[in-house]
């Protein structure tokens, strides 16, 4: 929900910087502005649109009857639009990727977070989207295949604590997987780590009883 929140706000402060700017500018600089600003501002209506379905999708999966699925291939279809418009936009690859998420393909969820997170690319996100990428991708390598991936995910995890050092779920992650690793030590002290900052995290506290004193 996080990041969907953040493309609705970015959105929104980009249209409110537009609206000042079309007050603002000479008439000469503002037919320039148009041509430019056009592509972008379609690209954000596809990225907000696709947003609204995968907050409808992720909450239709906690209700019997209704298919997620479909709301999440709308996201999705949302995020190519915009990318067919800026295909270097790293919230659209991103957004795609939780939809597929959702509709059960990880691998081509991964490769698209692996896209967004690519250096020429994961240039447009700040530290904590960055740090939620990563996050997300730890955990879909944990999901294809735990005992394969664990080094990877571990490497993406170290890295997203760093840049957002308040993701609870981030350090619990990272105890889990320095736990298949078998370092109980380090388990230990990620598993605190996340409950310092969300004492009511169920997984965490779980993730302590198995370690033991």
């Amino acid at each position: 929900m996080g990041t969907d929140v953040l493309f609705q706000f970015g959105i929104l402060i980009f249209a409110l910087a537009i609206f000042y700017l079309l007050q603002h500018l000479p008439k000469r600089a503002l037919s320039k502005l148009r041509s430019k600003t056009r592509p972008s501002i379609q690209a954000n209506r596809h990225l907000l649109a696709g947003a609204q379905f995968l907050i409808r999708a992720r909450s239709a999966q906690n209700k019997k009857g209704t298919n997620s699925s479909n709301l999440a291939k709308s996201a999705a279809d949302e995020a190519d639009k915009a990318l067919a418009i800026q295909p270097r936009e790293p919230a659209a690859h991103i957004l795609k990727a939780m939809a597929l998420d959702i509709m059960g393909h990880k691998n081509a969820a991964l490769k698209s977070l692996d896209v967004a997170l690519s250096p020429p690319i994961a240039k447009g996100l700040s530290e904590k989207e960055k740090g939620d990428a990563l996050f997300k991708r730890a955990e879909l390598q944990l999901a294809l295949n735990r005992r394969r991936r664990v080094d990877s995910a571990v490497s993406d995890l170290v890295e997203a604590v760093k840049l957002n050092g308040d993701n609870c779920k981030a350090f619990c992650l990272l105890g889990h997987c320095y736990e298949i690793k078998n370092l109980k030590d380090e388990a230990k002290s990620a598993f605190k780590k996340s409950l310092q900052i969300d004492p009511g995290l169920v997984e965490a506290r779980q993730g302590l009883d198995r370690l033991g004193p």
